[in-house]
């Protein structure tokens, strides 16, 4: 069985971060401003917030999507550009993105067969999985073969992930890929992230607008105000792990989600 090593290494540092868009009738737009975050190797942190607050707009900053306008983004001391072309980086859209005439297991294959002159360029906690056997952890094991075109939308998003993962990425960056799903398959789909984060401890920088799913799977919440989004709080979840479904019936659950929300008010009150 593969085991995850971590380091007490910042992996992630967003410093003094400014972000604006300008439409093409009309004045600029601040999407964030002045954004501070640090991100801890081996950390699962999600951003939440409302639609329209800065967190996939953030994401697409670490992701070197997006540019900064001011301030500095750092992932293992490289810029997100030179981060992403040396592999370091995973992203899992909020649509599955697979290829559609790719099968299963050859969309998680995607990143061995491109760019192969960074895998010559090794991290020390860039390791590439085995697509079969993460599939098989993800349920998937039976349609490694199929299309995309025969999977249900879970069952892409769940692919979506095991392709994330196989990448061996030290970084995994998650734009609310369960926004979706119906209740039933998120949950699943939860559960089943859980199990693959317990057992290989990527870092993990997680959005959405539930604060039960943040609580659920976070050592971290960071919440955001509106715009210009800004971070008004960071939440500590001390819930034990590993955690489930089982995890919503706890009471400390229920506190730490009234806490996440109480802190979303404040700070869009203050904003207000």
């Amino acid at each position: 069985m593969t085991t995850a090593t971590t380091h007490t290494t910042d992996e992630l540092r967003v410093t003094g971060v400014t972000k604006r868009f300008t439409p093409r009738n009309g004045p600029p737009v601040v999407a964030l401003s002045e954004v501070d975050l640090t991100v801890q190797q081996g950390r699962f942190v999600t951003l939440f917030g409302p639609s329209g607050c800065g967190k996939s707009t953030l994401l697409r900053l670490v992701a070197g999507l997006e540019s900064c306008d001011e301030g500095t983004v750092t992932l293992f001391g490289d810029s997100p550009a030179l981060a992403s072309a040396h592999k370091n980086i995973s992203w899992v859209p909020q649509s599955s993105a697979l290829l559609p005439w790719a099968t299963i297991r050859e969309n998680c294959r995607l990143s061995a067969k491109v760019n192969r002159a960074a895998d010559r360029l090794p991290h020390p906690d860039r390791v590439p999985l085995d697509a079969d056997e993460i599939l098989a952890e993800l349920g998937l094991a039976e349609f490694a073969d199929a299309l995309p075109a025969h999977l249900s939308g879970g069952m892409r998003q769940r692919a979506s992930i095991a392709r994330g993962f196989t990448q061996g990425a030290p970084l995994l960056l998650m734009d609310e890929p369960f926004s979706a799903l119906d209740e039933f398959t998120r949950e699943s789909a939860r559960a089943k992230l859980l199990h693959l984060w317990d057992r290989y401890r990527k870092t993990v920088l997680f959005v959405t607008h539930s604060a039960a799913e943040a609580v659920l799977l976070s050592d971290e919440v960071v919440v955001m105000t509106p715009r210009p989004g800004r971070i008004s709080a960071v939440v500590p979840i001390d819930l034990p792990r590993p955690r489930g479904p089982h995890t919503a019936d706890e009471p400390r659950f229920t506190e730490l989600v009234a806490e996440v929300k109480s802190a979303l008010r404040a700070g869009w009150k203050d904003e207000a």
